[in-house]
């Protein structure tokens, strides 16, 4: 395979757009550390980034499979890989599976547990990209797919499935509904023409209200976690932090400027790092 080759997968992989990294990582980690009450075992620790990165890699090459004929219609996608020819199906299909089975082999180095859950991650991870086809919802479908590295993350560092975490997770869903909510903003005008689905056009002119609530459920449920997990003063300061990105966000979306949309998406690593620091830092504080 050729270097020209390989930048094209990359592309296709969006390893040179890494947010969707970034946003997932960041809960797989606030689980891990959670899981360990502190730093996670190095094993685990490295087996579940390298598997974002994989996993995170197979989702766009899936999506992109799912909506080539779509994107063309669309300006801030037409030019992707699959869409202009780069890159042919088969081999965006060929791509998937070998990303879908270096995911597998890594989740093999955990217990038995863990891989069984691994097979819910490639059951959300395909289906998503369909969804905006058939619900206005597809956005609470990513969440559960994002989400889905918190239960498995846990249980690979304790060996079994807590009922805690499903607040970690359910957590995380809201999070990722907010922010996909922002980005499907950025597309609105092109997905109505299209009749593609989300719930930027579920919500309409209520968009901006029903964010808001969303992210003070949010805050709750960030707030509730910590006290399930016994978290102190430092994880309720990064908390304040998190409210202040929650209200510059809804200071960029509020003419609904697609660019601003765009930004306020992208803000969300920073959120999802806030809520690290704060979890990491309660626990290094535990232990002075």
């Amino acid at each position: 395979m050729n270097k020209e080759k390989l930048i094209q997968y990359g592309q296709l992989m969006r390893l040179d757009r890494p947010i969707g990294i970034y946003l997932v990582a960041w809960p797989t980690l606030w689980a891990l550390w959670l899981a360990a009450k502190g730093f996670p075992d190095w094993d685990v620790l490295i087996i579940f980034l390298l598997g974002v990165v994989v996993m995170r890699s197979a989702g766009c090459v899936i999506n992109d499979f799912a909506d080539r004929k779509i994107d063309k219609h669309v300006e801030r996608t037409k030019n992707r890989p699959l869409t202009s020819g780069i890159v042919s199906s088969k081999e965006a299909l060929g791509l998937f599976a070998v990303l879908c089975i270096v995911a597998f082999a890594l989740v093999l180095l955990t217990n038995t547990l863990t891989v069984m859950l691994s097979l819910g991650a490639l059951a959300l991870a395909s289906a998503y990209p369909f969804m905006k086809r058939y619900t206005h919802l597809p956005q609470v479908v990513l969440g559960a797919a994002f989400a889905w590295a918190v239960p498995m993350s846990f249980t690979a560092q304790t060996g079994e499935l807590q009922p805690s975490i499903w607040l970690i997770y359910t957590t995380v869903v809201l999070w990722t509904v907010i922010y996909d909510t922002f980005y499907a903003m950025v597309d609105r005008k092109d997905d109505i023409k299209l009749g593609v689905k989300s719930t930027a056009i579920l919500l309409g002119d209520s968009d901006l209200i029903v964010t808001k609530a969303l992210q003070v459920i949010t805050l709750i449920a960030l707030y509730m976690m910590g006290s399930r997990f016994e978290l102190g003063i430092v994880y309720k300061l990064s908390l304040l932090a998190v409210a202040a990105l929650f209200v510059y966000q809804q200071y960029l979306i509020r003419e609904r400027k697609p660019q601003l949309c765009f930004k306020a998406f992208l803000n969300n690593n920073w959120v999802g790092m806030a809520v690290f620091v704060g979890i990491a830092g309660d626990y290094a504080t535990k232990t002075l």
